[in-house]
């Protein structure tokens, strides 16, 4: 062992000095050997850790936006609650409308068909009159001597006249509907006037040429005939003219004036004798009625004021109408809108599902990644033990 091997210079080299030089050389190489095994341990550690720690923060931004996608979930549930139940409440509010409207226009209706049948009654029983009055026609012809007795001065004759329209007049209309006396703006006031819809009156005045009537009726030769007939033309024709003239106004009174016969013997003489007056009067815009036609006039007259009024109910009743479909188109817009906004929120929650798809695949692949760039026995339980573990086993696999 003392044997020199070889001399280095003045230094002899022996056999122990050299078993001792190579056993240092050897141990220095081990420790080289394990330095360089700790720093690749370290390094695939280190680069473990960093893929636990990436692993780890995936995990966490795909369980918060798993988290976001069940919050937007039960806030597209819970506006869908709200919806529905605004619905509900406007379907509710527009049902309750529309059977209001229904029951006042139905009411209304009923009302107006009552008011109509009524009418149509008193109608009949008006016709019944007049179907009386004409078969009593021949009673009243054979009353006229006692008639033109009771009727001889002109001015009971003409209260008569006026007393008898003025009862006919109130019997038909009510309050307010007609005025008697009424002061026109010339200054001319017939026996009285019925304001029609259009608030112009209708002028009616009380003529009984009774005088002419009766000299025609006591005429016996054809000369007598002849001047009385001549007499009862002019008479007439002149009341005719009177009530044109002052009762017809342009643009205040009606286009038509009554000229109101008391008689009906009278009338139907003047009607059935003389229908060149009647022409003549139609003409000059004048209609000679008698105490029969004045109350069927009236009657008609009552109608045309009920129907004015029903009108007046139906526009109502259309501007109502009119309003709640309005209403309904601006709900319609609304749930338009809200079926928009809906859309779109379907819209957002599709994206939000298409990059939780594409996310939870991204996060498949670096699994796949990190599988096959580790040991398959080593990698799930580095990531399953945490990173404190993984510098000890490192270590004691490099020792």
């Amino acid at each position: 062992m003392n044997e020199i091997i070889f001399v280095a210079g003045d230094w002899p080299v022996r056999v122990v000095d050299a078993l001792i030089g190579f056993g240092a050389l050897v141990v220095v190489l081990l420790v080289v050997i394990a330095v360089v095994i700790a720093r690749s341990g370290r390094r695939g550690a280190e680069l473990a850790m960093a893929h636990a720690i990436r692993a780890d923060e995936l995990e966490e931004r795909i369980s918060q936006m798993l988290h976001a996608q069940s919050e937007a979930s039960g806030r597209v549930d819970a506006m869908t609650q709200a919806l529905a139940g605004r619905q509900a409440d406007m379907a509710r509010a527009v049902n309750e409308r529309l059977d209001s409207v229904t029951h006042r226009v139905g009411q209304s209706m009923e009302n107006t068909t009552r008011n109509t049948m009524e009418s149509l009654r008193a109608l009949h029983e008006r016709l019944g009159i007049i179907d009386n009055a004409h078969k009593n026609l021949t009673d009243l012809t054979t009353q006229v001597t006692t008639l033109r007795d009771v009727l001889a001065n002109k001015q009971s004759r003409g209260a008569f006249g006026q007393a008898r329209m003025e009862a006919i007049v109130q019997d038909g209309l009510p309050k307010g509907a007609y005025e008697f006396q009424f002061t026109l703006s010339t200054g001319k006031r017939p026996d009285c006037v019925v304001f029609l819809p259009d608030q112009r009156p209708l002028c009616i005045d009380a003529k009984f040429p009774l005088e002419a009537m009766t000299a025609l009726h006591d005429a016996r030769t054809d000369e007598e005939k002849r001047i009385a007939t001549q007499r009862l033309r002019s008479d007439v024709m002149k009341h005719v003219g009177d009530i044109a003239e002052k009762y017809l106004v342009a643009g205040e009174t009606q286009e038509m004036a009554l000229m109101f016969v008391p008689s009906e013997s009278v009338y139907a003489e003047i009607h059935d004798g003389f229908d060149d007056i009647i022409q003549k009067a139609y003409r000059a815009r004048v209609v000679l009625v008698s105490p029969s036609l004045l109350m069927l006039a009236i009657q008609v007259m009552q109608q045309i004021m009920k129907d004015a009024r029903m009108r007046d109910a139906a526009d109502q009743i259309r501007t109502e109408v009119i309003k709640l479909g309005d209403d309904l188109g601006r709900l319609r817009d609304r749930v338009t809108k809200l079926q928009k906004h809906f859309a779109e929120a379907n819209e957002d929650v599709r994206q939000i599902l298409i990059s939780a798809d594409k996310i939870e695949k991204r996060a498949g692949r670096i699994e796949e990644l990190d599988f096959s760039k580790t040991d398959v026995s080593e990698g799930p339980h580095l990531v399953a033990t945490g990173a404190p573990e993984l510098f000890p086993r490192k270590l004691q696999a490099g020792e």
